[in-house]
């Protein structure tokens, strides 16, 4: 067993997503964090905070700059953050008068805050993409076999005779529903973090709003006032997720039953069984119960990262760095696997008698 199942060798094959989980590699980190302080120079030459050709001679000399990972992974250690570090090796890469204008007016949470906002709008793309597809799928699935018969279930019992149609609306309804609060979501949600030491931007003075609506437009996010120790944005958009793997654990849970039952489903591929060669297990199905339970937990979490003491905090802070990656992954992993699933119904339903 590993510490992440979603990067494990072989146990990714089945519970990762490697689209998504790049958004959260070191890499993709990094490459948001440069794309900030490159865009934040940018933005103050634009308000008049210094000269543009100090503007100019930031985004030169940074273009193409690789970090010393392993003096990050130290800096890191050293100072419970990896802004630090990462700013004197940008301020070392530009080497000159205008070394001490890399990173002005802001704060390392404002850096990692909004890498991560970055990457939560790209994988939020990937989402809605992906349940645009499922819900297609499941259109389709129910023009094939909408009008067969299954038997409805009421608190476990057997209740009365439904339509497959009527099973596979209770499916697809919700996940219409979540793309529609992911496209608003999107809209508004991901907003610039930009507030320096405690949230009031002192170092620009009156110039403060100027600049940060700036680095917006040019980031492509919501402009909006720090948001430091206001932390429900993030625990929304965790609930959106927790919202949406919820459901398909509903879809794979019913599938599950279905399946037990034998009659009224047809499933193909996997599933084998190392003492049982006759078994097909609906595994697929499995995963999504378990992505849905696994998310439902994590919201916890991030609801106790809303405990953001006064204007700053760490360990509120840390706990959503530990969190909230693995819910994303979650929740495209389970988007996938409903996809899947889908695919693999050869038959959903009985010919009425």
């Amino acid at each position: 067993m590993s510490i992440s199942v979603f990067e494990h060798p072989f146990l990714s094959g089945f519970m990762g997503d490697a689209e998504i989980a790049s958004l959260f590699s070191a890499d993709a980190d990094v490459a948001a964090m440069l794309r900030f302080e490159t865009e934040l120079a940018k933005a103050e030459a634009e308000c008049g905070i210094f000269p543009v050709e100090t503007a100019n001679a930031i985004v030169t000399h940074l273009a193409g700059f690789v970090p010393d990972m392993a003096a990050l992974s130290d800096g890191m250690a050293r100072d419970g953050v990896v802004v630090p570090e990462f700013v004197r090796q940008l301020r070392r890469k530009v080497g000159d008068a205008a070394s001490d204008k890399v990173h002005f007016g802001a704060t390392s949470q404002d850096v990692i805050d909004t890498s991560l906002v970055l990457r939560l709008k790209a994988a939020t793309g990937i989402l809605m993409e992906r349940l645009a597809v499922l819900t297609a799928g499941l259109g389709a699935l129910s023009k094939r076999d909408g009008n067969l018969t299954l038997m409805g279930y009421t608190r476990m019992q057997a209740a009365i005779a439904i339509t497959a149609g009527d099973r596979i609306s209770s499916w697809k309804e919700p996940l219409e529903r979540h793309h529609a609060r992911l496209a608003a979501f999107s809209k508004s949600g991901f907003a610039l973090q930009f507030g320096d030491a405690a949230g009031t931007l002192e170092k620009l003075a009156d110039k403060g709003p100027a600049v940060r609506a700036a680095l917006a437009a040019r980031l492509d996010l919501a402009d909006q006032p720090q948001w430091h120790s206001q932390r429900d944005g993030l625990a929304e958009f965790a609930a959106l997720l927790s919202l949406i793997s919820g459901c398909l654990g509903k879809l794979g849970q019913d599938i599950a039953l279905l399946a037990q039952v034998g009659s009224e489903i047809r499933l193909s591929g996997g599933g084998g069984s190392s003492a049982m060669p006759h078994k097909q297990n609906p595994v697929t199905a499995e995963l999504l119960v378990t992505l849905a339970r696994f998310n439902a937990v994590q919201l916890s979490a991030m609801h106790q990262s809303l405990v953001h003491e006064q204007e700053r905090s760490g360990a509120a802070w840390m706990l959503e760095w530990m969190i909230l990656p693995q819910m994303v992954i979650a929740t495209g992993a389970a988007l996938s696997t409903a996809r899947r699933l889908i695919g693999q119904i050869e038959r959903l339903g009985s010919e009425k008698d």
